[in-house]
């Protein structure tokens, strides 16, 4: 319904409701999946005419990380349409890996009425929200909806941090009558650092002989500005794994840097005599609690966001700046130095290293394939072939995971969704879902173990339904892998399960679904890529993938090192 304000423009009207989802649709909000009850459903109603597309998923907790990985893929905002109390909770898991990941999203939730201090809905939905690291807001009254609104949208945009804005039922009922449309300029602001930080960091480059840089999230857009500076000061790149693909087609790239690393990226790194990170944490992940920096390597960050520099290790020098016009001003003051065209770390002979082993697929590999499992290198390896190339890989938690995150390509940091900042199995399948959407061009790739796609399958009908030819691996172990080989020499009953049949399962939510023991057994596979090729297939693929024990992967052995 519309109505028409003094000034006889149309306005949204006629309730706050009404108003809450139009601004939010005029503000460039890009998706909002969710769950919706009496609470939201006005809410969510509103964006959809504001032109907003809306994806109905089958938990609250699955909408959160879908709307966390379309953000994060999309560069747009993704919207989360919850129901007060229970709706809130049980999307608080994906909340709180956004909220740890700093990704940008709002989450649209209802409110209890500040009277109803009785209703079995009623929590302390502000001292939840906030206790997982995301900012409340809410809205207000009628009189201050579109400043609320807006003030919930910039700062999330400017701030980079996942905002659920609260609205009581009662307020969102209110009678509200706002003219529009509301446009609100909401860029994020890009620190310039300052000349002296600028020419420090210069003369720190110019003395290494063999720099490495490791670029995270917060340098996803810096990439051509962070090889053109490598390049002349001779360092090597390489990625947090978050940024996995940011310099796929640099001959000096080493790929991700951490656990994920091959035995010669580790090697390179190690001999590194000066290690810079841009917008990246350097945490235990990334440098391998440590053992990734040599005894007198110098580290240098570089970050936009001043808690982040020396947050997880000392650092010589923390340099406060956008990574991308960092690297353009230290590159200036290189090239007027003439100091520029340095070889550095970039020999023929690292050259030719990078090229023959940094690669996990060039790792050779010892099949512990048996008569009825497959080894879970061999199947990678044999997918990695078979897919198209042009895909957004999105990886679940746990002991598989190294496999799809080593041995799958991708083309370029939008090709590789990572939600791992909370660590929690369960969130693969919607992350999946959520970059399928952000990037409907190409073939979304799901890497899983078998426990955190059961967690999660019940989202396997949102893709279904959207026609999503989504190609699902799951890794199949029958068990929590992680603890299994964690605790060896414990009783194993609580985390080990008898044999399912996800190709089975897969195929009741109306998927394809596919067995695989053996290399032989891809064949379907081959067929369905064939199909998608050609028509585009309108449905998802799961491979239920019956995998050897690998006795505990390396990278996991080492973070549970340091607990």
């Amino acid at each position: 319904m519309t109505a028409t304000g003094a000034s006889g423009e149309p306005t949204y009207g006629p309730t706050v409701a009404d108003v809450v989802g139009r601004v939010l649709a005029d503000l460039g909000a890009g998706h909002v999946f969710g769950v919706v009850g009496s609470g939201n459903f006005v809410l969510t109603e509103a964006l959809r005419r504001g032109g907003v597309p809306y994806t109905a998923t089958r938990h609250e907790g699955g909408a959160a990380t879908m709307a966390d990985a379309y953000t994060r893929m999309s560069g747009r905002v993704g919207v989360v349409s919850l129901h007060q109390g229970c709706g809130l909770t049980n999307a608080m898991t994906g909340i709180g890996e956004a909220a740890k990941s700093r990704t940008p999203m709002i989450v649209l939730t209802a409110d209890s009425p500040a009277a109803a201090l009785r209703s079995n809905f009623r929590i302390d939905q502000d001292a939840l929200v906030r206790s997982v690291g995301a900012v409340s807001d809410r809205v207000y009254s009628a009189a201050t909806a579109v400043a609320d609104v807006t003030r919930a949208f910039r700062t999330a945009v400017t701030q980079r941090r996942t905002v659920v804005l609260n609205v009581a039922i009662d307020i969102a009922a209110a009678a509200c009558s706002v003219a529009g449309p509301v446009e609100a300029a909401v860029v994020p602001a890009r620190v310039r650092p300052d000349g002296d930080s600028v020419a420090r960091l210069a003369e720190i480059l110019r003395a290494a002989r063999r720099p490495v840089f490791v670029a995270g999230r917060g340098a996803r857009d810096a990439g051509p500005a962070l090889a053109e500076l490598a390049k002349a000061c001779g360092a090597l790149v390489a990625t947090s794994a978050v940024a996995n693909g940011l310099f796929i087609d640099d001959e000096f790239a080493l790929g991700i840097s951490g656990g994920f690393s091959s035995p010669a990226t580790a090697e390179l790194i190690t001999g590194a005599d000066l290690i810079v990170g841009w917008g990246c944490a350097l945490n235990n992940w990334t440098m391998r609690h440590g053992r990734l920096i040599g005894p007198d390597t110098r580290i240098v960050q570089v970050d936009d966001d001043i808690e982040a520099l020396g947050a997880h290790r000392p650092i010589e020098f923390g340099m406060l700046g956008d990574c991308a016009a960092t690297a353009r001003d230290v590159l200036a003051e290189l090239r007027s130095s003439d100091s520029a065209g340095a070889i550095g770390y970039r020999t023929a002979n690292t050259a030719d290293l990078i090229a023959k082993s940094s690669r996990w697929q060039d790792v050779p590999v010892v099949d512990s394939s048996t008569a009825d499992r497959i080894d879970p290198r061999v199947l990678t390896i044999a997918l990695d072939e078979i897919l198209p190339p042009e895909r957004v890989v999105s990886i679940d938690s746990g002991n598989f995971m190294g496999y799809p995150a080593t041995h799958l390509s991708v083309p370029d940091e939008l090709g590789f969704c990572f939600t791992q900042a909370f660590q929690s199995i369960g969130l693969g399948l919607h992350t999946a879902i959520g970059a399928a959407f952000a990037q409907p061009h190409r073939l979304p790739v799901l890497g899983a173990g078998d426990g955190g796609f059961l967690m999660a399958i019940a989202e396997l009908e949102t893709a279904v339904r959207a026609g999503l030819p989504l190609v699902a691996i799951v890794y199949n172990d029958s068990a929590y892998g992680a603890e299994v080989h964690h605790f060896g020499d414990a009783d194993h009953t609580t985390v080990r399960f008898p044999e399912t049949d996800i190709a089975a399962i897969a195929g009741g939510f109306g998927a394809a679904g596919v067995t695989v023991r053996s290399v032989e057994d891809l064949a379907p596979v081959r067929a369905w890529v064939e199909g998608y090729r050609h028509a585009g297939q309108p449905r998802p693929l799961v491979i239920d993938a019956k995998i050897t024990s690998d006795g505990g992967a390396w990278w996991l052995a080492e973070a549970f090192a340091g607990h």
